[in-house]
């Protein structure tokens, strides 16, 4: 399996290595921004109505 892996992830496997070693920092990071638009979003939707 070892094998397989690296021969089709090639250059990738040392970006995969890093994302495993720190999954939890990325995955909130990446859950943080999306948050942040669907906020923004329903904000901007207000602003628009009030006016």
């Amino acid at each position: 399996m070892e094998t397989f892996l690296e021969f089709m992830l090639g250059p990738f496997r040392s970006i995969t290595n890093f994302y495993f070693e720190n999954q939890l920092i990325l995955n909130t990071i990446v859950i943080g921004f999306a948050l942040y638009k669907i906020i923004g979003k329903k904000k901007a939707k207000q602003d628009e109505t009030a006016s």
